[in-house]
């Protein structure tokens, strides 16, 4: 398995390092250090007190906690990029639920696993037909359920 170097900086005094639970968890635990509540958008905005800056060549992405089924947050834009580029704080917006509010995350609780990953880059080139394949151009469940 290959270890990498990310260099970051706390923000806030509540600033927790993030951290994987096991030595095989992909996903390294970040943790709310404030929430701002949108009610008029239904969407509040975690705060977890970090910067980040990725080496070349990487990205990391943000998830939601396996745990978020139990608070009806949904991470308002399903998975979230940090680009190696991005030296600013990791924020994560949820919609809340529609039942209400009580059971959101709180400062102090983890509220996503953020995972690095190396990233290719592309070449796009523009042809006239593209190579024939079993599957062809059937979309959308063509597969079976």
């Amino acid at each position: 398995m290959q270890t990498i170097d990310i260099k970051f900086r706390k923000l806030h005094p509540d600033a927790v390092i993030p951290k994987a639970s096991h030595d095989t968890d992909a996903g390294y635990d970040l943790t709310a250090v404030s929430v701002e509540q949108d009610l008029k958008h239904n969407v509040l905005t975690y705060h977890t007190g970090i910067a980040i800056e990725l080496p070349e060549g990487y990205a990391a992405w943000l998830y939601p906690r396996s745990s978020v089924y139990k608070t009806g947050l949904t991470l308002s834009n399903g998975t979230g990029t940090i680009d190696e580029g991005y030296h600013g704080e990791i924020l994560m917006k949820f919609y809340a639920p529609a039942n209400g509010w009580d059971e959101i995350y709180k400062p102090g609780d983890r509220i996503g696993q953020l995972v690095p990953r190396a990233y290719v880059r592309a070449n796009f080139i523009e042809v006239s037909e593209l190579s024939p394949s079993e599957r062809g151009e059937d979309g959308y469940g063509s597969t079976g359920l």
